[in-house]
């Protein structure tokens, strides 16, 4: 097909290189597409022809490798030396991506199998994710339970031809979303030839065994191209009693004496309430811990429980420890994908192109839990309660499931079967004697997802340990259970264990269906240069359905429900329609401006109806090696789905109860009179539920950076952000507490008076139930609402560097680093703004650096790539821990003209978490940091015609 509107470029080598590195579609394999590189470093400097292209951040093709806007490229090759086997391990190192997310090591999170990114420390919702410039279909389990945001997990880097990251508000081009900038994945298209990959590896620490295998190719006719791709990925476990640092509570790095130490998490108890004789009682009295035959003995029955002392002065053990209670749970899932890609073109006569592209991944994983418990209070219904053989009070019953009572393997794995299919097809031409190029698309991309587990059954359990409800005791009003003691403590067979459990299965999609026609070309000349334009329409259906198993709904009655485990049902629609119209405008030869509007028009249950937003950039060239530029946008983000459709779930949260603290004629805000610690803080159960009543959350962000071209070989970029969040979306509990301790008190914090008759104050008293007698929260319910005020800024700088030399081969060097000025939220209206970058209690990182060195000399290549993540505070909040830095290295050396084989190392050093000696709870570390350790790889590549 013939590419229109042509000129030449007259940059430098270093630009040539890199634009043809970063922006035009790989044709070659890497081995070929280095001998090309060497190449074009030899020839003399000249003008060169380069078509105009599409980069992220414009609809408007254009020549210039840089833009008002800073993109990050990422290309294939990057992906492939710097040794990551995953597009979201090589997304997750860049320099931007400064705040952390949940991951594989929150097992007991909402979505332990996904892979998701948190741009500038907004969140993983605020950076748009695209698919060849297209949404795609988000995860279909909301993260956190409460957002919606596109899994990494499920782009598979066979079928990449490269990422492109803007930097920076975009709603104005591509819509909702785009807040912190834009994550682009662009696929393979044109490829000719065959290529096979065969990869393996392993964990020097143990598990984690890696296969892959890909295979990329293309064929290519008169009129028509077809592009292909599929690989398949399998990753076994690794699991927490195979790192020596997560096996055991004894691992805490805060304990003096390991050997001696104590824990929590207790085996197997019960307490009985005993007077001050040490008499079993109802009345007044105090619980203390039972162990028929002492705790000892109770203790050498279990494989896995441990007694300890919970006073290093006693004469015996007293407690039934499980220090090894987290250690079954994976900290890397086993996996299995499958995926393949198909692209193909047809030329018509008259300039006209047919075009589509299929991509289709399957996957398993299998996610393993820590070990589960039974307790009386955590959703058997039981609590405290008179028992007839003891004639008093028992409770805080505690006996945790271990492996060995489980059997084959021990392990209690959630399987999810998950399917994502995108689809596209489309016409592209040009008009008016190839003055205007045209794109007419329609998309639809689906994700489907099963999860199946085994689960203890509450009515089951309650009946094994405690029997049947034989009334209420008259005297306490406590429900009256016979505690079967024997089988409390004593371990249970595989088989006992397997009649008090269930399967449970949960399902959810996810799905968007999109049209859109893009008009693009330049209006007229102007005497510094053609006026250039963009023009969108697009309309959309956006739908996803939650559906638990209705065992796990909070309102389920039956005897079936799993024990104290409850799940999020939702489901709903959204129709959008939007139409942008975009400029370039050359105002000087060496000043161009850019414009661009877009409106949003949504159909759906919120309140936001529609959205304006608009941008603009500047580009000063005074030299050719010299860019100046700057850009402001305005940009938006509607409310996530699950934001306004989920259906009701509990949880349990610990909450600063301001009510009683204030009653008390105490401050709130001090953290020693009221926070963690204190009678005023304590954990709740509590409900939430979607609310329609939401609007959108609106940004605006600007841009301000140089890029110099120093020297032939050297390229120098520096940009400073900006990006402010208002109406930003969060569940109301902080707030909740607040208002209703306003309400109940008639004054705010300031002693400002409150309408104690007012709408709002019945809305926030009836959301939160209080015990009558004690007044101390039993239970809460809340929902989501436009409150949170956000604003970071930052520098982001860049540099590359290459030298040729014959006689020891060609160099190259990247360095890019990001450092956070400022991050700060307004949590509730009126409140002072709260320092997020430095304050001790928030854990994101302020600077983060990654950098490359490649090394090529005949048939040999090499590549070191590393990053630093800057430090975090420790855990008790004193002081700082030191900076994270990995190390990768690969060496690959070309044996026949067609096959290349290459070693990979992924942190070379076996580097682990920093060392914080305050972390006491498990897994000792932050989550952001890998326990993985040193992973190493073989790769063979053949290259087929």
């Amino acid at each position: 097909m013939p590419v229109r509107n042509t000129r030449a470029l007259k940059r430098n080598r270093l630009c040539a290189a890199l634009f043809a590195a970063f922006v035009l579609p790989a044709t070659a394999a890497a081995a070929q597409e280095t001998q090309q590189e060497q190449e074009q470093a030899s020839a003399p400097a000249k003008a060169q022809n380069l078509d105009k292209v599409v980069v992220t951040g414009s609809r408007i093709s254009r020549v210039d490798v840089e833009g008002p806007s800073p993109v990050t490229v990422i290309t294939a090759a990057d992906i492939e030396k710097e040794g990551f086997s995953t597009v979201y391990d090589a997304l997750n190192t860049l320099s931007q991506f400064t705040g952390s997310v949940q991951n594989e090591l929150n097992q007991d999170g909402f979505t332990p199998n996904g892979s998701f990114l948190n741009l500038r420390g907004l969140g993983p919702g605020y950076q748009l994710v695209l698919i060849n410039g297209r949404r795609t279909s988000d995860y279909p389990m909301p993260y956190n339970s409460q957002s919606n945001a596109v899994n990494l997990a499920a782009i598979p880097s066979a079928a990449i031809d490269r990422i492109e990251v803007l930097s920076g508000g975009a709603s104005a081009i591509y819509g909702s979303d785009a807040v912190a900038g834009v994550v682009n994945v662009i696929l393979k298209t044109n490829y000719e030839g065959d290529l096979v990959t065969v990869r393996a590896g392993t964990t020097t620490r143990g598990g984690g065994d890696t296969g892959r295998f890909q295979w990329v190719g293309g064929k290519t006719g008169d009129k028509w191209s077809l592009t292909y791709a599929t690989e398949y990925l399998e990753r076994e476990a690794i699991y927490g009693f195979q790192r020596e640092f997560m096996d055991s509570f004894r691992d805490d790095p805060s304990l003096s004496d390991p050997a001696n130490a104590t824990t929590a998490y207790e085996g197997v108890r019960f307490t009985v309430r005993r007077d001050a004789n040490g008499n079993p009682t109802t009345g007044p009295g105090s619980a203390v811990r039972e162990y028929p035959g002492g705790a000892q003995a109770v203790c050498d029955r279990f494989s896995e429980f441990e007694a300890f002392k919970s006073n290093p002065a006693l004469a015996a053990p007293d407690r039934c420890g499980y220090f090894g209670w987290p250690a079954g749970q994976s900290i890397r899932n086993s996996d299995k994908n499958l995926s393949a890609y198909l692209y193909g073109t047809y030329d018509f006569d008259g300039n006209t192109q047919a075009w589509a592209q299929l991509n289709i991944v399957s996957s398993e994983a299998k996610v393993a839990s820590s070990s589960r418990f039974v307790q009386s209070g955590g959703g058997l219904g039981v609590g405290n309660f008179y028992d007839p053989n003891y004639n008093a009070v028992l409770g805080n019953v505690l006996r945790f499931i271990t492996p060995s009572e489980i059997g084959s393997g021990g392990g209690q794995p959630s399987t999810f079967k998950e399917t994502s299919i995108d689809i596209a097809a489309g016409l592209r031409g040009t008009l008016f004697d190839n003055k205007f190029d045209w794109d007419a698309t329609i998309s639809h991309a689906r994700y489907d997802m099963k999860e199946e587990f085994s689960y203890l059954v509450a009515g089951k359990v309650r009946d094994y340990f405690f029997g049947p409800n034989l009334g209420t005791h008259a005297a306490t009003g406590l429900p009256i259970y016979a505690l079967n003691v024997g089988r409390l403590m004593n371990p249970l067979s595989p088989g006992q264990v397997a009649e008090m459990t269930s399967r449970y299965k949960n399902e959810a999609d996810s799905q968007v269906t999109q049209g859109s026609f893009v008009i693009s070309g330049d209006l007229f000349e102007l005497p510094a240069g053609p006026l250039a334009m963009a023009a969108v329409l697009e309309g959309a259906t956006q739908k996803y359905d939650v559906s638990p198993d209705d065992r796990l709904l909070l309102n389920y009655t039956g005897n079936d429900a799993p024990m104290g485990l409850t799940a999020t049902a939702g489901g709903g629609k959204r129709d959008r329609y939007s139409f942008g119209l975009e400029f370039s405008i050359p105002i000087f030869e060496t000043l161009k401006a850019s414009l661009a509007g877009r409106y949003d028009k949504f159909n759906d249950a919120s309140d936001i109806n529609g959205a304006f937003t608009w941008s603009t950039g500047l580009e000063w060239r005074p030299i050719d090696s010299l860019l100046l530029r700057g850009s402001y946008a305005t940009s938006f983000k509607a409310p996530d789905m699950h934001y306004i459709y989920a259906g009701e779930s509990g949880f349990y949260l610990y909450i600063m109860d301001e009510y009683a603290c204030r009653e008390a004629g105490l401050n709130p805000t001090v953290t020693t009179e009221c926070g963690g610690g204190t009678d005023y803080n304590y954990q709740v159960f509590g409900t939430r539920k979607g609310d329609p009543r939401l609007d959108a959350e609106e940004g605006k962000s600007y841009t301000a950076g140089v890029v110099w071209d120093a020297r032939d070989n050297l390229s120098l970029s520096v940009d400073y952000y900006n990006i402010e969040l208002e109406g930003a979306i969060s569940d109301l509990t902080g707030l909740l507490f607040r208002e209703e301790a306003a309400c109940l008190l008639g004054t705010n914090r300031d002693g400002s008076a409150v309408d104690q008759n007012s709408p709002r104050c019945a809305d926030f008293t009836s959301r939160v139930v209080r015990d009558p007698t004690t007044g101390e929260v039993l239970e809460f319910h809340t929902y989501p609402q436009n409150q949170v005020l956000t604003r970071t800024s930052g520098i982001d700088a860049r540099a590359t560097y290459n030298i040729d030399t014959d006689r020891f081969g060609d160099f190259n060097a990247e360095l890019s680093w990001t450092h956070v000025l400022k991050l700060e939220a307004q949590q509730f209206p009126g409140e002072r703004m709260e320092d997020r970058r430095d304050h001790p209690q928030f854990f994101n990182f302020r600077s983060r650096l990654n950098w490359q060195m490649g090394w090529t000399k005949n048939d040999w290549n090499a590549t070191v790539y590393g990053y630093r993540w800057g430090s975090l505070p420790n855990w008790a909040e004193t002081s700082r821990i030191a900076p994270y830095i990995m190390w990768n290295a690969s060496l690959r050396k070309k044996i026949t003209d067609k096959a290349t084989i290459g070693v990979y190392v992924n942190n070379v050093f076996n580097k682990l978490h920093p060392r914080d000696d305050t972390f006491n709870s498990y897994p000792y570390f932050w989550r952001a940091f890998s326990p993985v350790g040193r992973e190493v790889f073989v790769q063979f590549d053949y290259k087929f015609n």
